[in-house]
């Protein structure tokens, strides 16, 4: 991207005609992408979020521990956050975001739903607490579909929420804290102890 390029919120005055060859990157085309995008995640269908992927689809997302390579991987990542929060809910907030001619859009979401379920991994039983988070999405598109997918949001506020993490400034979170700091000290003495 150029510095005098920007992304920037898609306009009605920024709508191009769309031809064969940028089909996938015309306004109109990300537009209706975003809202099926929507719709397939609130459906609860593995199927049709999928369907929105290609079959080798990289995919890194803040709630989940690996990157995610193939529909096989994706497939596990949705099956077990929509057992651990089964009325989870997304709402585009703001976007799409684009670069003019770039086959790529951000979009800014809300999320929520109630932790009803195991969330495993780690395998944190439920808390019946409900989370609410503002992420965002960044697609790459390839043929029609999402070929690379990152999601980022704010995992330790949503780890608060859920009570898996202490309340910021709480006694709790300090005492943490402190053992944290405790345990970084033993380290370093037991690291330099046996560098003689």
């Amino acid at each position: 991207m150029s510095e005098t390029e920007t992304p920037t919120a898609v306009s009605e005055a920024s709508i191009q005609p769309e031809t064969a060859s940028d089909a996938t990157t015309s306004i109109e085309w990300i537009r209706d992408f975003a809202q099926r995008w929507l719709q397939a995640w609130n459906s609860h269908e593995v199927d049709r979020v999928l369907a929105l992927m290609t079959e080798d689809i990289e995919y890194r997302d803040d709630a989940w521990h690996k990157t995610m390579r193939g529909h096989a991987d994706v497939r596990e990542f949705i099956e077990a956050t929509w057992l651990a929060t089964p009325d989870m809910t997304f709402e585009l907030l703001a976007g799409p975001y684009v670069i003019p001619g770039e086959p790529r859009a951000a979009f800014h979401w809300r999320g929520w739903g109630t932790h009803t379920g195991l969330l495993d991994p780690p395998g944190f039983a439920p808390t019946g607490r409900r989370w609410e988070v503002d992420g965002v999405d960044f697609h790459d598109y390839r043929d029609g579909r999402i070929c690379k997918l990152r999601i980022a949001f704010d995992m330790m506020s949503a780890s608060r929420q859920l009570g898996l993490m202490p309340e910021a400034g709480s006694r709790v979170e300090r005492a943490l804290a402190m053992a944290q700091r405790s345990a970084s000290r033993l380290q370093h003495a037991i690291r330099k102890r046996r560098r003689g």
